[in-house]
């Protein structure tokens, strides 16, 4: 199958922006920003082909696991940044997101990239590794991720171009390496690094990093959705296996009711991106254990929009993404996001729909256990006669489970 996976990193890099948001209160859009200034600094050291393509993809992934990214020093004063002598506790942070980004399809040799990106020029990062110890590529993202997000933290700073040059100056030789910091100042401006916070900052980034399709196996593709998937369930506790949880049942129905492989796998896809529009959504929303009021239910219903957004960036990617985006809708028309009815919606929707409401049944959540399959199939059949799921899918998951009791009891 091919994939558009720049364009895949890209909304998952939107969905990071989200989550470092509410961790950190960097802007969105930064992981954009810090790949756009990547390349723009690896062009001027003679970088280019798939190199360049593959930074461009650990920038836009460099934060990628984000239950170890609280750094204190990113909601305090710029005067602050510096090599301090008991630097944060960084390691798990980049340690995890090194083993997430290893399956992932690269061309070129990004070991260590992502492993080493909060390392300091003088060693006083959380590897204790100098400049010289530590690969181009982290490097260079180092720097734009610590100068991006100082510089445009909408907590303090009015300046942002004046702020990154003379930050910059001040930490060459302790942050930052040498080679690093005269490649940025050639090649930025102050116009060319306030552009960077227009709208065409996306346009700009794929005028120098052209997204070509690649092909890849099934199990790149599995990779993938796994990625996303864990993307999408560390942001809440709540529902922390929910994502692959669907992603299986819609493989398993998926193949139980015949369909070919390519769309027994897309399934799996579409199933652990299902909710990514879950990290646009507040915690104290996603958390919250009891009933949500009729306003935080607004809110909350609004993430099957932002899923159908964040995957309409990814080129020739529209089936997956509506057979993700569209489990809340119903067949009578009452459902969201865009109200669509029976005749709007295909059997992979449909499908889709009965498994994402199985899998938050059954699955024990912090606040309630798992429902046993025959209460969660009851609910199903009932929701099937009210006209809101497909009976004929119903019967098809109530029989799945059932089949399966028999062969484990075989």
């Amino acid at each position: 199958m091919k994939l558009d996976v720049l364009g895949l990193f890209a909304a998952c890099s939107y969905a990071l922006d989200c989550v470092e948001s509410e961790l950190v209160h960097v802007t969105n859009n930064h992981s954009k920003r810090v790949a756009y200034m990547s390349v723009c600094i690896a062009e001027q050291m003679g970088i280019q082909g798939e190199a360049l393509q593959d930074l461009a993809a650990c920038a836009l992934l460099h934060d990628n696991e984000l239950t170890q990214y609280i750094q204190e020093e990113l909601q305090n004063d710029i005067s602050h940044f510096t090599a301090a002598k008991e630097p944060p506790k960084l390691e798990a942070h980049c340690a995890s997101g090194e083993k997430n980004i290893r399956r992932l399809p690269f061309h070129t040799d990004i070991s260590n990239v992502i492993l080493y990106h909060h390392e300091n020029a003088n060693g006083s990062g959380p590897y204790g590794k100098t400049w010289e110890e530590v690969p181009l590529f982290s490097r260079i993202i180092h720097l734009c991720d610590i100068v991006d997000a100082a510089s445009r933290n909408r907590n303090f700073v009015t300046d942002p171009w004046n702020t990154a040059k003379h930050f910059i100056q001040k930490s060459e030789g302790t942050l930052f390496d040498r080679e690093c910091v005269e490649a940025f100042l050639e090649v930025f401006s102050e116009t060319l690094f306030l552009s960077l916070d227009s709208d065409n900052l996306e346009i700009g980034l794929w005028k120098k990093i052209p997204r070509i399709k690649q092909e890849l196996s099934f199990s790149q593709i599995r990779e993938l959705a796994n990625f996303f998937a864990h993307i999408v369930d560390y942001k809440s506790p709540f529902t922390s296996t929910h994502s692959i949880g669907v992603a299986q049942e819609a493989e398993d129905l998926a193949r139980y009711m015949g369909f070919g492989e390519e769309t027994v796998q897309k399934m799996y896809f579409a199933g652990a991106l299902h909710d990514i529009g879950k990290v646009a959504i507040g915690n104290e929303i996603l958390e919250k254990p009891g009933k949500l009021t009729d306003e935080e239910f607004k809110t909350m219903k609004h993430h099957a929009a932002y899923t159908y957004s964040i995957l309409s960036g990814i080129e020739d990617f529209e089936e997956i993404r509506d057979w993700a985006a569209f489990h809340h809708e119903r067949l009578d028309g009452t459902g969201y996001p865009f109200g669509k009815a029976a005749a709007e919606l295909n059997t992979q929707e449909r499908m889709m729909a009965c498994v994402d409401i199985y899998q938050a049944l059954t699955e024990s959540r912090p606040y309630k256990p798992g429902m046993p399959h025959e209460k969660a199939c009851g609910i199903l059949y009932d929701m099937a006669e009210k006209g809101w799921i497909d009976g004929d899918i119903v019967r098809q998951v109530d029989a799945l489970r059932s089949d399966r009791a028999a062969d484990k009891d075989s």
